[in-house]
């Protein structure tokens, strides 16, 4: 008699979209047996999606993990820029199997632990350290940070909240956008100047600043978007406006230093790895030299850094899998 195939349920839960997918037991999280991606925004909670999601097939699962934006404490979650309250009691009540929440970086860090080289474009070569300790900062939405260790055998992830520590400024350019950002909101985290919530404030201040002109067809249409990181990407990469080019660039320089400093910290020799969606699509960018620069102008630590490799996460559903893998080590 065969047995029948089980399933894991895995979740990449944000404040804009929700991703569900089912892996078959026993094999590697890559081809799900089916797939879900709705806005956040459309439903009252988790739980909702979750239920029109199985309810579309028989599927039998053992097992439920899901990433989600925002802390995890004690196996209760509240998810920014989201009014859900997201709770592993009441996930395993309604499942019936166990259930594991976990933080997103903690997702994409799980997700880097069993990374597979289809999956990355390498920036930097170096010279990485079998074992050593790997760096991930993931500029999203917000600005993610977390890292792995090595232990019994295996890759350990761990998120954090790097991404709301200071904003350390280099050189007088960014100097002065501290002194302009902190006026408009006090406390200058690097989310705030690294991610997709935080490229609009380096346009306002290179604007706002009469660094560079902003031309009428630009801010007609900015004015007309819901969000206008995209916009403002999309202009800076095609090179139609130069406050948009130099907004780009901005970006790349900070996230090169901030890149740096998280390597210096957790001395990742076994690489650092950038995930989320901004930088697959400014790769052109970090693939120039002012990326390089920025990530090993950390003094007498240079040398150091220029041997650590850096490669950019290209797979879009890093966090999805990431909650797979974790939902496998459940077993």
């Amino acid at each position: 008699m065969t047995q029948e195939q089980t399933y894991i349920l895995a979740g990449d839960i944000g404040g804009t979209k929700t991703e569900l997918a089912l892996y078959p037991v026993g094999q590697k999280p890559r081809q799900p047996l089916r797939k879900l991606r709705c806005p956040s925004q459309d439903f009252t909670s988790l739980e909702e999606i979750v239920a029109q999601f199985l309810a579309e097939g028989k599927a039998e699962i053992v097992r439920a993990s899901f990433g989600v934006a925002g802390p995890v404490v004690s196996g209760v979650a509240n998810i920014t820029n989201l009014p859900w309250l997201i709770e592993t009691r009441r996930l395993e009540r309604d499942l019936g199997v166990p259930v594991g929440l976990i933080n997103d970086m903690d997702a994409i860090a799980h997700s880097v632990a069993h990374i597979e080289a289809e999956d990355l474009i390498t920036l930097l070569p170096g010279t990485p350290v079998e074992r050593g300790a790997r760096a991930i900062i993931a500029p999203g939405t917000g600005l993610g940070e977390g890292f792995l260790v090595w232990s019994d055998g295996r890759y350990l992830p761990y998120g954090s909240e790097g991404g709301h520590t200071d904003f350390a400024p280099r050189g007088e350019l960014q100097m002065a956008l501290l002194t302009y950002l902190e006026d408009r909101f006090g406390h200058i985290s690097y989310e705030r100047v690294c991610s997709g919530i935080g490229l609009p404030n380096l346009y306002a201040f290179l604007k706002d600043t009469g660094r560079f002109p902003e031309p009428d067809w630009l801010a007609q249409q900015l004015s007309q978007a819901s969000d206008p990181t995209p916009l403002i990407a999309q202009v800076g990469l095609e090179g139609r406006a130069q406050i948009c080019v130099a907004t780009l660039n901005l970006f790349v320089s900070i996230l090169g230093s901030e890149a740096g400093n998280l390597s210096l910290k957790i001395l990742a020799t076994g690489g650092v790895f950038i995930a989320g969606g901004i930088p697959r699509r400014l790769l052109p960018l970090l693939q120039k030299p002012e990326f390089r620069q920025a990530f090993i102008d950390k003094g007498r630590f240079c040398e150091i850094l220029s041997r650590i490799p850096v490669n950019v996460v290209m797979h879009p559903e890093a966090a999805l899998l990431g909650a797979a893998w974790h939902a496998l080590d459940l077993g």
